[in-house]
């Protein structure tokens, strides 16, 4: 299964960044549209995901352009302006969620034209949006979750104790590793 996260002309590198290593522990490919707001070189965006970054899959783009002639598969755009709610859609593999700038989201032109494949995250209608780098990983986890989270580690382990030798219902704690 493969995801695909967009951001579409980012401004904010340290969204970048958090949204790069959301990217590298789920295994999701991560697609830049320029122009964005910063360099990639750039110290913040490094620092925010720098000992993911040699894990992350990433493309960059010169336009909208240049994205779709370079891709194919289904594009879901996430908008404030949408009328559909992102847990409403069944995500196929290899599919695009796109993600806009910080100030302006995604242009209204592309929303127009591709309606039914935009869809929002719900929130109290008196506020402007969520932070961008929260927004994708919501996103991203939804469909992980129709997709019953492939190749990810669903359970972790204690670094002092062995979760095998308690009995949780009987009160009885764990005794250290030793």
């Amino acid at each position: 299964m493969e995801l695909n996260i967009v951001l579409a002309q980012p401004q904010i590198p340290q969204n970048a960044g958090n949204i790069s290593r959301t990217c590298a522990v789920t295994g999701a490919r991560l697609h830049m549209i320029r122009p964005m707001g910063f360099e990639i070189d750039d110290k913040k965006l490094k620092r925010a995901g720098l000992d993911y970054w040699r894990y992350l899959d990433i493309s960059y783009y010169n336009g909208f352009e240049d994205f779709y002639e370079r891709n194919s598969g289904e594009c879901f755009y996430f908008t404030t302006k949408a009328e559909n709610r992102y847990t409403d859609v069944k995500y196929p593999d290899k599919c695009f969620l796109f993600f806009g700038r910080e100030d302006a989201g995604l242009p209204e032109e592309l929303l127009f034209r591709n309606r039914s494949r935009c869809v929002r995250i719900p929130m109290l209608p008196t506020l402007r949006s969520l932070n961008l780098s929260n927004s994708v990983a919501i996103a991203a986890y939804e469909v992980l979750r129709q997709w019953d989270f492939p190749a990810l580690e669903s359970a972790g382990n204690l670094t002092k104790y062995d979760w095998s030798s308690a009995d949780i219902f009987s009160g009885e704690f764990a005794t250290p590793k030793s």
